[in-house]
């Protein structure tokens, strides 16, 4: 099987390592936007996860001119409509960081007073043709609650405060294993895996 490249489209490194490792063992060579220093970066200006993920592969496909996977998720927290949803990433403001983000998103729900505490992660993933064709698109949900304060050391982004339903334990507490078994990217990772794979036998050139 001959290697191919596939450009992992995103800046996070938190997300890039986790993106990493659940594709791992797929055909391909594995890319960064580091691999490609004069790149543009592309603004998310969709109305959903699968929109902006699709902005994302498209754009960075036709700059790089190799097959791009793009993902964008979220945390939707119930007792505040949905949101920080596809603002998650830019929640407060895109330069603060993510323990201020979480300080603060606690203390929304708090100012609620609504009992509620579910929510759920999402994440959709987009992949592209190296002329920017959207070839694949998929979009998973974790579902759980939201935990009163912080917990753990693992992960990135807001697991330390996410509990997935089944579980006592944060996604920041838990292993890096159970994370990628039961997460919503790795969900959304293991449907576009596939569809990956299947470009090594049905096609040349992509």
């Amino acid at each position: 099987m001959n290697a191919r490249s596939l450009l992992i489209a995103t800046s996070n490194a938190g997300k890039l390592q986790e993106l990493k490792r659940l594709l791992a063992d797929s055909p391909f060579e594995l890319l960064s936007l580091a691999d490609f220093p004069n790149i543009q970066e592309v603004e998310e200006t969709g109305t959903t996860f699968i929109e902006n993920a699709s902005m994302k592969a498209s754009g960075y496909a036709r700059q790089a001119r190799v097959l791009t996977l793009a993902d964008d998720s979220g945390l939707e927290v119930d007792a505040l409509g949905g949101a920080p949803g596809i603002h998650s990433a830019r929640y407060l403001d895109a330069d603060a960081t993510y323990p201020n983000r979480i300080r603060s998103l606690l203390a929304e729900i708090e100012k609620t007073r609504d009992p509620n505490r579910g929510g759920r992660f999402v994440c959709a993933v987009a992949v592209a043709s190296k002329t920017g064709n959207i070839d694949f698109v998929n979009e998973q949900a974790c579902e759980g609650w939201i935990a009163a304060a912080p917990r753990g050391t693992g992960g990135f982004g807001y697991d330390p405060i996410f509990i997935p339903d089944g579980y006592s334990r944060t996604f920041a507490e838990l292993s890096v294993e159970t994370k990628n078994q039961i997460s919503h990217r790795a969900r959304a990772l293991l449907a576009a895996r596939e569809f990956l794979v299947s470009l090594t036998g049905l096609h040349g050139d992509s």
